[in-house]
């Protein structure tokens, strides 16, 4: 059978929950656990596989109007594919849950795509490059000082050139965690900080100020991504060498559209997992390359390992502890980063990873 005439055959998906390996937290949020919803869509003898980390509510979506949206559909139309998902969402939602669904099928499929074709993802995108900046994340607040030393500490000896710890939960010792982490990675190791929009406007400066004294050069979210002005004011007014980032929780692209008009940030971050994909996150990055403005990606470091090699903009991609480890307990394959970069397999089809011992629950 010709694989460019290909239909899709079946579309399912499955929840799988993953305990994490100690209890985490950040400025405005506490987990134990984290939930990815994996979907499979299947055509011509090759199956693709995506994934979200969502609520298990999406599975429930992907097997039921997102599969029957695509079912019959050429299997290398990504493109129709993806508006005939949009389609279906109408009358659901499409920002949060119903965008994450049909991210992990949007990846999937071109992981489909790309093994119908016998070619790497990032090969099959049109890759400038054949491997992504990366930066170790993790330093959640819920750490004691040695935890943070050690796993920031030990990213910084394994060639990392950039890292990011959590900040906010408590604004009176997140100075001295700065400190630790600082003394814990050297000086010449870029220190980030998120602090997932726990502060006021005022507290965001004044904290930006502190942050200066340990060559804090990328502060994230340091209002609510909802607060564009305070976003800009902080952008405006933190320190000349301080990047002022957000995006996260872009999901259409019209959230992407509204954070580049308003002029409020120095770097735009997105993620494959929530902004419709792979199909999705090649408009962001379209969008910033009009505004001239970097793009990060969040989380999910294999899939945007694989797509960032495409992405003209691409500043780095972010190297989740959490999402790290269970790509490498899930998926044979899963990329490892040396020397602070991530280097897709030039050989592997598409993403280039196989399911280990998945169970679902």
């Amino acid at each position: 059978m010709n694989p460019l005439r290909a239909r899709i055959e079946h579309v399912d998906a499955q929840t799988i929950v993953v305990p994490t390996d100690r209890h985490e937290s950040d400025g405005t949020f506490e987990w134990d656990k984290t939930t990815m919803v994996l979907a499979r869509v299947r055509a011509g003898g090759e199956e693709g596989i995506g994934w979200t980390f969502a609520a298990a509510a999406a599975t429930d979506l992907v097997r039921g109007p997102l599969a029957s949206a695509v079912v019959g559909l050429d299997a290398t139309a990504t493109s129709a594919a993806w508006s005939a998902m949009n389609h279906a969402l109408r009358n659901i939602g499409r920002p949060g849950l119903g965008w994450e669904a049909l991210s992990a099928v949007d990846v999937a499929l071109w992981d489909l795509f790309a093994k119908l074709v016998k070619l790497p993802l990032h090969r099959l995108l049109g890759a400038g490059r054949t491997s992504v900046p990366a930066y170790g994340s993790g330093g959640f607040t819920s750490y004691d000082d040695d935890a943070l030393a050690a796993q920031l500490g030990g990213w910084a000896k394994h060639g990392f050139r950039a890292v990011k710890m959590k900040v906010g939960r408590d604004p009176d010792r997140d100075e001295h965690r700065v400190r630790v982490a600082r003394r814990a990675i050297g000086p010449d190791v870029a220190l980030f900080v998120d602090a997932n929009g726990a502060w006021s406007r005022k507290q965001a400066l004044a904290q930006a100020a502190a942050f200066e004294r340990a060559g804090v050069t990328w502060l994230e979210e340091p209002v609510s991504s909802e607060d564009l002005e305070g976003l800009r004011l902080v952008r405006d007014r933190a320190p000349a060498g301080m990047e002022i980032t957000a995006g996260e929780y872009g999901y259409v692209l019209d959230d992407f559209r509204r954070l580049l008009v308003a002029d409020c940030l120095d770097v735009v971050q997105a993620d494959a997992t929530r902004c419709g994909g792979v199909t999705g996150i090649l408009a962001v990055s379209a969008l910033c390359e009009a505004f001239g403005v970097p793009l990060s990606t969040h989380c999910a470091p294999h899939i945007h390992a694989h797509v960032g090699c495409a992405l003209r903009r691409l500043r780095h991609v972010e190297y989740f502890h959490d999402h790290a480890r269970i790509e490498q307990r899930l998926f044979d394959g899963a990329l490892v980063p040396r020397e602070g970069r991530l280097a897709p397999d030039p050989e592997r089809p598409g993403l280039g990873v196989f399911l280990q011992g998945v169970a679902s629950t």
